[in-house]
């Protein structure tokens, strides 16, 4: 039995058209995940502010890897919350599940950490200048 899994799922022996066909569709997950999750839209804007506030600040090269770390780190967080959300409710069709409930809270707990870490790389490295430059 087969199954279809879209056009992505279909092979080619051409390495670079299977990288385009890779990175499309990524690049569909992650816009996929920006339309229908208000969170991830939310961490998005906050990288946005966060990279201006760098820019304003004119951060060292160390300094802005980490901010870009932790952006990294937040909104890989959400996608793969998003994807184990997604791959729960069409397992439990509708039903409640425990094991599911276990899994999703587990997932959003991982979220929940990254943003914690990623506020506080924000206020040690943008925060705490900013506070010295205005006062």
């Amino acid at each position: 039995m087969s199954t279809n899994l879209g056009p992505s799922a279909e092979p080619t022996k051409n390495p670079v058209l299977r990288f385009v066909k890779s990175v499309a569709c990524a690049l569909s997950g992650i816009s996929f995940t920006f339309k229908t999750e208000r969170h991830f839209k939310f961490h998005v804007l906050a990288a946005a502010v966060a990279i201006g506030l760098g820019l304003y600040l004119q951060l060292s090269p160390i300094e802005w890897a980490s901010i870009v770390f932790a952006i990294g780190l937040v909104l890989i967080s959400e996608l793969f919350n998003t994807a184990l959300e997604r791959l729960c409710d069409e397992t439990a069709n509708g039903s409640w599940c425990e094991l599911v409930r276990r899994a999703k809270d587990s997932a959003a707990g991982a979220v929940l950490i990254s943003a914690a870490v990623a506020l506080i790389v924000g206020i040690i490295i943008l925060g705490i200048p900013l506070i010295h430059r205005f006062f």
